[in-house]
């Protein structure tokens, strides 16, 4: 048999000797030491989650008692209105509701008593839910114990309110906002509106509040009864509205005279409050018959918008009734 080797009859070949690895493999073995924290590690899957803990704990916020994370919510989307003034203001108002939520082992003091009164006689669904779910139906917001969730708000047409005043056989008044973006300051404004004997309230589609649980909270229930209308655009809505025979009065701090010194206020207006850093914009402007201001002091720069929408429709009340 040729060759060599086992089963040969003859010795195998000897190998000759290789060059050696110069201790490469033994370190290889020892390890590469202990395995670094997730922070330090740019690969780990975790490590954005990491960092914002880490945040949190520097501001002295827990993960576990963070506010839950605002989600842009569709226009089809419910609303819930937390707290117990809030609560049973709305119902009593006779805001439209769809169920009200009461936290396990509340402590039912009157509010809360009359609230689940109101929504059995109304046949509102009432459910028992924990305080975590609270906190997320609310966003958050203070509810203390209860919530009640409204479907979502059924706009107006502009049009509409004009029709509201004409059918009342009333002078037309109607307040618009102008880039009034708090939720807060439309239910404010919306409950001197209701105070003061105005129609209902314009808002434009974007960039604007809308009638959320916060809006309806600080309403106390009078976006129940007041219409709010949505316009595609704000500038072209003011002028029809002018072309229907209404004044439009823009309330700015740099308005050319007085609120109290305006001619316009007892004929069918229409009041367009600003925001109250910018004010009103210049094509909101440009589309009023009238800019007036409100006097003040000069150590105050401005009022807020829910403020000053109620001191301007306490004038045209005035003269109204004047």
């Amino acid at each position: 048999m040729a060759g060599g080797g086992k089963g040969s009859g003859r010795p195998a070949k000897k190998k000759s000797p290789t060059k050696g690895t110069g201790g490469n493999v033994r370190r290889g073995l020892e390890g590469r030491g202990a395995t670094p924290p997730a922070h330090m590690r740019h690969w780990h899957k975790d490590k954005s989650r990491t960092e914002r803990i880490e945040r949190e704990e520097k501001t002295g916020r827990s993960p576990s008692s963070r506010t839950p994370v605002r989600t842009r919510r569709g226009d089809d989307a419910p609303e819930h209105i937390g707290g117990r003034n809030p609560v049973v203001e709305a119902l009593r108002a006779g805001v439209p509701a769809s169920t009200l939520y009461v936290a396990l082992r509340i402590d039912n003091d009157d509010r809360v008593k009359e609230s689940v009164r109101i929504a059995a006689d109304r046949g509102i669904a009432m459910l028992e839910v924990g305080r975590e779910k609270l906190d997320r139906l609310t966003e958050g917001a203070i509810h203390q114990g209860i919530a009640l969730q409204i479907p979502p708000y059924d706009y107006a047409h502009p049009d509409d309110l004009v029709r509201i005043a004409q059918e009342s056989a009333e002078v037309p008044l109607i307040v618009a906002l102008d880039s009034v973006t708090d939720p807060r300051n439309l239910g404010a404004i919306a409950r001197s509106a209701t105070a003061f004997g105005a129609h209902g309230l314009v808002i434009p589609s974007r960039r604007s509040a809308g009638v959320t649980g916060g809006a309806w909270k600080t309403s106390a229930g009078t976006l129940a009864t007041l219409r709010v209308a949505r316009a595609a655009n704000l500038t072209a809505t003011l002028r029809e509205y002018r072309e229907a025979g209404l004044f439009v009065v823009g309330l700015d701090g740099e308005g050319t005279i007085d609120i109290g010194e305006a001619n316009l206020l007892d004929g069918p207006l229409v009041v367009v409050v600003g925001s109250e850093g910018k004010g009103l914009s210049r094509l909101v402007r440009e589309a009023c018959d009238l800019v007036v201001r409100i006097p003040m002091r000069a150590a105050a720069e401005s009022l807020n918008a829910g403020v000053a929408a109620g001191i301007a429709l306490y004038e045209v009340a005035r003269h109204r009734r004047s």
